[in-house]
Formats: structure tokens, sequence, C-alpha cells
């Protein structure tokens, strides 16, 4: 399963933070007791060990999500951005999404993307 929406935030922390909400919100929803949340923002993974971190507009339902992953096996890492392509491209769809969007099946735009990443192969980031 994968989803996309657009957050409406104002910045990028927002809508990583809403994003991982969302993840857990989700696995909650289906009764799943195991969740590895990979976000190539540290700032993300941090806000896991201190909710200070965390915009008061965001906190209620930040400790909402907290809670619930108390619930199952969950993990959280740090993953460059290389490593999170298929997030990254689902974040950009959800920048036109009107509404959440869940996928049961990957979406023919991130197969690519995905199989690359299951079989291990690099994926090189230039800047010029």
């Amino acid at each position: 399963m994968c989803f996309a929406e657009n957050t409406g935030h104002e910045n990028a922390y927002f809508a990583e933070l809403s994003g991982a909400m969302r993840a857990i919100e989700l696995a909650k929803l289906h009764n799943w007791q195991s969740l590895w949340l990979e976000s190539d923002s540290a700032l993300v993974v941090n806000a896991f060990k201190n909710i200070s971190q965390v915009p008061w507009k965001l906190r209620n339902r930040w400790e909402n999500c907290i809670l619930a992953t108390r619930n199952m096996n969950f993990i959280v890492s740090h993953v460059f951005r290389e490593g999170n392509e298929c997030a990254d491209m689902l974040a950009n769809i959800g920048l036109s999404l009107n509404c959440l969007t869940i996928w049961l099946e990957l979406p023919d735009c991130i197969k690519s993307i995905f199989i690359k990443n299951k079989l291990g192969w690099p994926n090189n980031r230039f800047v010029y």
C-alpha cells in the first residue's frame, strides 16, 4: 500500500511530519501489528525522540500517533534522500491532489523505481 496527499502545509517540515503521521494513522486503521517508517528528514526521526521539536499546531495529532505506535512493533529510521525516491515521487504526486489517495498496488509511475530499490541498485543523484 502507498498513499499521496496534498497536506497544504506551508513548509517542508510540516509536510514531512504530516506524511509520517498519515502513515501511522493508516497502519492503525488497518490494524497493522508492525510498521517500519523511513524518513529522509532527520528532523522527523528526531521528533520521535523529542516531542518538543513538533510544532504546536501538529502536537495533538502527533501525540495520538505516538500512542498508536506503542501498540505495534514500530521502528523509525533515517534514510538518505537517494534511498527514498518512491516516497519523493509520491510526495510530488500529492502536490496536485485534492484529497488523500491510497493505492493498494504500486502505481505505474513508481514501479520501476521500487524494483530498482528492491534489487539494491544504486540511485545516484547528480548535482550540477
